[in-house]
């Protein structure tokens, strides 16, 4: 068997009949490759769904249903635009079932007076499934023979609801067994992404972004030759394109670098993509489901030594760093152990670290538990903490050999307070945060810096 392609299509590549067009296009340009389709939930569906248990957790069930009739409708009428009248009943039978899938879960949802992450999952879960399910109904109508597969048969989690973790040897098998079959028939497996299933069999989902996760988890095991991510901007740009004006694509990525660029704010690609693909060697291309005779980015083991040092700048705003200082690290052994223990036991990410003799200083996202971390971290120190940070990072393989990058990302910034600042272990990004307030000057002088004419 030849080896297939996983093609991902994200929210606003199925958001309506115009976009469920151009993915028909897409697909049908490829025909002499083996396909996989991975598809994300139409754009807006999650949120709604979220929503949707929301209303039910404060005990009104009945009017989170008749919220989610707007998003019903929009799956119905791409059906009635594509496809003949016996695949429109079908259809139409298949979300009633899940309507009532919906239906039970939001009750017990207001009846628990709150919802269980079990739930949660189960009704979230709904947009992708809706969506795999009708764009197989739509690729058949079109002459495409696809199949639609409910990931959950395959994709195998922890029960960590909300960020679920593969069980990556049960899955690989069950993927292989799963896919194979329909692969060897011509057939392209159509499924939603973001969803799985816990051991026992209750839904779970991967996280939001999490359809790049399942793309790259199911090529792994069937040897995929090539993982495409269509989304609605022409690849990894060298800038976000809402805080500088003329971004360019970024021709060629290693993993590493896209990595750097996913885990600190660039919104193409999801941050665990990489993983599968890295251990597999599977190159990953980012296209534009809008134009897609537009060249777009390739991720893969090596970077092209003959581009620019400096690959992007990427930034994340709304962070918090905390900064603990204590005359105790001085000659001390085992003190950043005791600091990132309690960073364990309340489950928070660490992103940016950076230490002195006697203080350690480190950003972080999600401050859900600040009051508990810095109630302990007072046990062991003085404790400053800063809202309203920006992490900024400068990414590239060739900043580990090209002397003179600090100098001018520093001279460029020479009126701009920089703290934080910290040369990645991978020697392949420069890190550092900024007042919110002067994040978008800084990446506009920046990337004038290193990009400009």
């Amino acid at each position: 068997m030849a080896r297939p392609v996983v093609m991902k299509f994200g929210g606003t590549s199925v958001q309506d009949a115009e976009a469920f067009g151009r993915l028909i296009s897409i697909v049908k340009s490829q025909p002499e490759v083996l396909q996989v389709v991975v598809v994300s939930a139409m754009a807006g569906v999650t949120n709604a769904l979220v929503g949707a248990v929301k209303t039910s957790a404060e005990g009104n069930a009945e009017k989170a249903l008749a919220s989610l009739e707007e998003q019903f409708s929009r799956h119905t009428e791409v059906s009635r635009h594509f496809t003949g009248k016996e695949t429109q009943k079908r259809f139409e039978v298949y979300l009633g079932l899940m309507k009532a899938e919906m239906r039970l879960a939001l009750f017990s949802i207001a009846g628990h007076d709150g919802a269980s992450g079990a739930l949660h999952d189960a009704v979230v879960a709904c947009g992708e499934r809706l969506s795999a399910a009708l764009l197989s109904e739509v690729l058949n109508s079109k002459g495409l023979f696809s199949t639609y597969v409910d990931a959950r048969k395959f994709i195998i989690t922890d029960s960590e609801h909300g960020r679920a973790n593969p069980d990556f040897v049960k899955t690989n098998e069950l993927v292989r067994n799963e896919l194979t079959p329909l692969l060897e028939e011509g057939r392209i497996p159509v499924l939603g992404g973001f969803i799985a299933a816990a051991p026992d069999g209750a839904t779970t989902t991967l996280g939001r972004g999490g359809s790049d996760y399942t793309a790259a988890i199911v090529a792994a095991p069937i040897a995929a030759k090539e993982i495409q991510i269509w989304t609605d901007v022409t690849g990894v740009l060298t800038a976000d394109p809402r805080v500088v004006s003329q971004p360019r694509t970024i021709p060629r990525l290693s993993y590493s670098e896209a990595a750097e660029l996913a885990y600190f704010g660039a919104k193409v690609l999801h941050p665990k993509t990489i993983q599968p693909a890295v251990h597999d060697r599977i190159p990953v291309r980012i296209c534009n489901s809008r134009r897609p005779e537009e060249v777009g980015t390739i991720v893969f083991s090596d970077s092209d030594s003959s581009v620019q040092t400096v690959k992007a700048i990427a930034h994340k705003a709304g962070v918090t760093t905390v900064q603990i200082i204590s005359g105790r690290m001085l000659g001390a052994f085992g003190f950043l152990k005791r600091i990132f223990e309690i960073f364990d036991k309340y489950r928070t990410v660490v992103d940016v670290v950076t230490t002195a003799e006697v203080s350690v200083s480190l950003s972080l996202d999600d401050t859900t538990s600040l009051d508990g971390i810095v109630a302990e971290l007072s046990e062991i120190g003085e404790v400053i903490v800063e809202r309203g940070m920006a992490i900024v990072c400068v990414v590239g393989e060739g900043i580990r050999t090209t002397p003179g990058i600090a100098g001018r990302v520093f001279s460029t910034l020479g009126d701009i307070n920089v703290s934080l600042i910290s040369q990645g272990a991978s020697r392949i990004n420069l890190t550092f945060s900024v007042r919110e307030e002067r994040v978008n000057e800084t990446v506009n002088r920046l990337h004038e810096e290193f990009f400009g004419s």
